[in-house]
């Protein structure tokens, strides 16, 4: 008589392991893509609104730069479920390891996008109107990797569309210089997700998609500069003709002496120094915005 063979049963994840996941699933773990879409709302709401910041709007924007940023993490991660199981760096992502189903992944992104749009409705219907525009860059973003030969510049729309939602909140117009922080932060952007792009060149290559690295190639290292160089000269520009004071110029001579030595990081275009040199960026906009406050608190002048 034989013995059938014994079925050995999957255990199902327990609740803790289950909440791991939808923590990664959300990059609760990994903060630096939330300071790099918080820190352009920040400037954009002190541009607009330098005399006076009110608490409930600063709130308002900082939550929703959490709720939107995991939303669109995990729209970005439902759009490469089947990619990121073959790049080293994404392998172990929730939805490409099987551990969240598809369905509830997208439930999940729907959630926290209705959440930050509940947080939108107490300012004004200009803002209303412009966070649908948010919200559409936001979810189409992972998927211009597949035909958009720079995606990172629609990444720098995407994380900087904050900056003329912030002039609406508080002037219930937008500006000329919204969209000229909007265009900076652009170029800082494309700086920054090139060094994040340089890390899974050889990944995107193989997978077809589209990236700066890949657009740019033996050029990566001095463009990336170069955008860098443009982000810094309109930020800079901004300042001389809104006649910001000292500490204004010295956040941003500080975010250049940061991106100098992003250069040395990244001149050999190893995957560690790419990647820390986009780290590095959250001390890029954390000493913009430093300066910007400090500025306004101080009042110190450059040009009378």
């Amino acid at each position: 008589m034989t013995q059938e063979p014994t079925q050995t049963l999957t255990p199902k994840p327990t609740l803790k392991q289950r909440l791991d996941a939808y923590e990664k699933l959300m990059r609760l773990d990994k903060p630096i893509g939330t300071l790099l879409l918080l820190w352009p709302a920040l400037w954009g709401l002190w541009f607009a609104s330098p005399v006076y910041q009110r608490v409930e709007i600063v709130l308002i924007f900082v939550l929703g730069t959490v709720l939107m940023r995991s939303a669109g993490c995990v729209m970005n991660d439902y759009a490469d479920r089947d990619i990121d199981a073959h790049v080293k760096r994404t392998a172990g992502r929730p939805l490409a390891k099987k551990l969240i189903d598809p369905k509830e992944a997208l439930a999940l992104a729907a959630v926290l996008a209705l959440l930050a749009f509940a947080l939108v409705l107490f300012l004004n219907k200009l803002t209303i109107l412009l966070s649908l525009v948010a919200l559409f860059l936001a979810v189409t973003y992972p998927f211009t990797k597949r035909f958009f030969p720079l995606p990172q510049a629609y990444l720098g729309i995407a994380f900087g569309f904050s900056i003329p939602m912030a002039f609406a909140a508080y002037q219930n117009s937008v500006p000329a210089l919204a969209w000229v922080l909007l265009l900076a932060n652009v170029f800082w952007a494309i700086a920054y997700d090139t060094e994040y792009a340089m890390v899974d060149r050889d990944d995107d290559m193989k997978l077809n998609l589209k990236s700066s690295a890949l657009l740019f190639g033996v050029f990566d290292v001095a463009l990336t500069m170069v955008f860098h160089g443009l982000f810094l000269a309109v930020m800079a520009g901004v300042g001389l003709y809104l006649k910001q004071g000292l500490f204004y110029f010295l956040g941003l001579a500080l975010a250049a002496a940061l991106i100098a030595c992003q250069y040395r990081m990244i001149r050999r275009r190893d995957r560690d120094g790419c990647f820390r040199a986009f780290m590095n960026n959250n001390w890029v906009g954390a000493a913009v915005f430093a300066g910007l406050a400090l500025d306004y608190y101080f009042m110190i002048p450059v040009i009378k």
